[in-house]
C-alpha cells in the first residue's frame, strides 16, 4: 500500500465529506505536516472549481471588482532591460531572472 497516496486520498475525501470516521485521527494528523496543509487548500481549490457557475468564476462579482481595484493600484512591472535577440538572460545576483523596475 502507498501510504502518502492513501493519506491524500483521505485528505481529499473529508474535504468532499466523505472520509470514513476510523480515518478521521490518522488524517488529522497528516494535515500536521506542510504536506497535508497543502493538499487540504488544493482540494478546497479544486471543489470551488467544480462547484463555480457555468461562467467559470470562483470569485463574487463584488469580490472580482474589489480584486480588480486593488490590483489596478498596485505599480507596473516592466523589465529593466531585454536581452538582444537570441540570447539568454542573465541570472540576477539574487538568483532571479533579469531585474524590474517600477513604474509610477
Amino acid at each position: 500500500m502507498d501510504t502518502p497516496k492513501k493519506l491524500f486520498e483521505n485528505i481529499s475525501a473529508l474535504a468532499d465529506g466523505e472520509l470514513p470516521e476510523g480515518e478521521l485521527e490518522l488524517t488529522l494528523a497528516a494535515l500536521q505536516s506542510p504536506a497535508g496543509r497543502a493538499a487540504w487548500r488544493h482540494y478546497h481549490l479544486i471543489g470551488a472549481a467544480l462547484r463555480a457557475g457555468r461562467d467559470g468564476e470562483l470569485l463574487s462579482p463584488q469580490a472580482s471588482a474589489s480584486l480588480a481595484e486593488r490590483l489596478a493600484a498596485l505599480p507596473a512591472l516592466v523589465p529593466a532591460a531585454q536581452p538582444a535577440s537570441g540570447q539568454a538572460p542573465e541570472a540576477a545576483a539574487d538568483g532571479t531572472l533579469g531585474s524590474f523596475i517600477s513604474l509610477p
